[in-house]
């Protein structure tokens, strides 16, 4: 169990938390904080930059706490609350990822927190 725990830690986690880097440092073809922002603002977010650095600490955060299952239960609370805020502001138009839908959000968010009711199993660190 502990195998498989630490596989999808680290897969989702880590994901996450480079989506995060993309967002504030324009890593891994990223737009960087001041594209995110410019996204943000073109969907009417304002404050556009505090919002896009918000979004990507909230991700890279809960993605570097998820992958060593450390906290579990605040990195679940950043996966919802960023992911909630995805849904609400930009994934909203169906469920189905292809039509800009919340299927692939919500997965994310079903992870985490299913992850943080289990445990992070045995390969974790702990503080």
């Amino acid at each position: 169990m502990s195998i498989g725990l630490l596989i999808i830690r680290i897969v989702i986690g880590v994901t996450f938390a480079a989506h995060g880097s993309q967002k504030l440092f324009g890593w891994f073809g990223g737009p960087g904080l001041k594209g995110t922002a410019g996204w943000l603002d073109s969907l009417g977010i304002k404050p556009s930059t505090l919002a896009a650095l918000l979004a990507g600490l909230g991700e890279l955060v809960a993605g570097l706490l998820f992958a060593l299952g450390l906290w579990l239960p605040i990195s679940a609370l950043l996966f919802i609350i960023t992911m909630g805020v995805a849904i609400l502001a930009v994934h909203n138009k169906s469920y189905w990822a292809t039509q800009n839908g919340f299927e692939y959000p919500l997965a994310l968010i079903a992870v985490a927190v299913g992850v943080a009711f289990i445990g992070p199993g045995a390969y974790a660190v702990h503080i």
